[in-house]
């Protein structure tokens, strides 16, 4: 369990990190520069999970690479179930229309406004937006990041 004790709210207990495909980790299907090791180094501390509607159907091939499960899903609905299932342990990372309800549904979420854009549904729903994912993942691996933005 990972905790960020985040002055002014309850304490976030995490133990997954969900994540969008393309847009966030992807941008035109290609896996960004660097994703591969941060996800490595994330792996300390969370178990990463990859959800994504695969617009450019590579993403099952950055498994092995990314060391985490990847699982295509339908819809933002879906995504948002599965992270229901992970019982309020979960930070959900992502950019699109159909991360929103995955965002509501997340202890704690970060939208990325990448090359590809972001929705403005999901901007509005995140904790927290950022213009890289390489930022999303510093605001994981370096909490007081984290706490700064989000304290009250």
């Amino acid at each position: 369990m990972y905790t960020i004790d985040i002055p002014g709210r309850a304490p976030i207990l995490l133990t997954h990190a969900v994540f969008d495909f393309n847009g966030t980790l992807a941008f035109e299907g290609a896996l960004l520069p660097g994703v591969d090791g941060w996800m490595q180094a994330l792996q300390q501390i969370l178990t990463p999970i990859i959800l994504t509607a695969d617009t450019n159907g590579t993403a099952q091939t950055y498994a092995d690479q990314l060391g985490c499960l990847i699982q295509v899903v339908p819809s933002g609905h879906a995504k948002a179930e599965i992270v229901r299932q992970l019982n309020g342990t979960a930070v959900a990372v992502g950019n699109g229309h159909n991360d929103a309800a995955m965002f509501q549904a997340a202890a704690l979420s970060i939208a990325v406004l990448g090359p590809e854009g972001a929705a403005l549904s999901a901007a509005q729903s995140a904790d927290v937006l950022v213009t890289q994912i390489a930022d999303a993942f510093g605001l994981l691996l370096h909490p007081k990041r984290l706490i700064a933005t989000l304290r009250n």
